[in-house]
């Protein structure tokens, strides 16, 4: 796994770097002395998890945590202990008190390094009769079958994965990454707000899909595309006029 650390002060940085290499098998990229240089880099660099100091000046690490890919792992490193509530509601992995021990920094990379290879088994070995994704809701895993799910539902940053259980699973990834992730040719878009799979769909008119009893409606943009992966048609054929 790779990482990198951002902290204003360089005593700071040097000691977390050192004591990193120590105690894991980690490569430390780079280290950064605020938020906006770590953004300019991210742009084009990708890692698994950032050390992630909070107050700092320019941006703060609670700002920067906001901005970054949801996918991207945080683990907070501060002096002060009134940010934690605020750190989870930001899905961070972990939030570790200045002076850092190395016992308690040990068990937040092994943390880590455990969400790293559950979320890479679920896109690296999936069979072909059940492939499924995990899924982080409330601070928990789900495996979640790629059949069972019924359709998501968009809420700006957050999406509603409904499954055919019934379950509604609330997790902070906004629709196109969690269809970036599922990669399914079942699931088509239909609208800006929602993604369904078209193993559920019932029936349709040029407004809307039924699912069971679930109404969902059909964006004029995504017309075109719904009738032609649905129903194969390369044309309208009076459908959805």
């Amino acid at each position: 796994m790779t990482c990198i650390i951002i902290d204003d002060e360089p005593i700071a940085r040097e000691g977390l770097k050192l004591l990193i290499e120590e105690i894991s098998d980690l490569t430390v990229v780079a280290k950064f002395s605020n938020g906006l240089s770590a953004i300019d880099f991210l742009i084009n660099n990708k890692v698994d998890l950032i050390f992630l100091d909070i107050e700092m000046p320019g941006i703060s690490g609670l700002e920067f945590a906001e901005k970054i890919d949801k996918n991207t792992l945080t683990i907070f490193t501060t002096a002060y202990s009134q940010y934690a509530l605020k750190s989870y509601d930001l899905q961070a992995l972990d939030y570790l008190l200045k002076p850092i021990h190395k016992e308690r920094l040990s068990q937040a990379i092994v943390k880590a390094q455990n969400h790293h290879e559950l979320v890479h088994k679920s896109t690296e070995e999936p069979s072909d009769k059940d492939l499924y994704t995990f899924i982080k809701s409330e601070r928990k895993f789900y495996k979640v079958l790629h059949r069972d799910i019924v359709y998501i539902e968009g809420l700006k940053d957050y999406c509603i994965v409904h499954t055919a259980d019934q379950q509604k699973l609330v997790t902070a990834m906004n629709l196109k990454s969690i269809s970036q992730k599922i990669q399914s040719p079942d699931f088509i878009r239909v609208s800006k707000s929602y993604v369904v799979n078209m193993q559920y769909i019932n029936s349709f008119d040029k407004h809307s899909i039924y699912i069971q009893t679930i109404e969902i409606p059909i964006g004029e943009i995504y017309k075109k595309s719904f009738l032609q992966q649905y129903t194969g048609s390369t044309s309208n054929d009076g459908l959805l006029s």
